[in-house]
């Protein structure tokens, strides 16, 4: 499957947006008294995944050089 740029950078978002809104409510669970380790974990464990596809995205969009 061959992505162009566009599609791409539309990823690239969305992926960006899920991975903050991740983060923010990360960040709000452990603050507060609702604390749900499992959930949490699940959640972190999700935002990870993000960031390595966030970064075979970025990959994709660097150009291959002859050596």
């Amino acid at each position: 499957m061959s992505l162009t740029h566009s599609e791409i950078r539309q990823r690239l978002k969305a992926l960006s947006e899920e991975h903050r809104e991740l983060d923010e409510t990360i960040t709000h669970l452990v603050e507060t008294a609702d604390l749900d380790e499992m959930k949490v974990k699940r959640m972190k464990k999700r935002k990870l995944k993000i960031k390595d596809m966030i970064m075979v995205y970025e990959d994709m969009l660097i150009p291959d050089i002859d050596a």
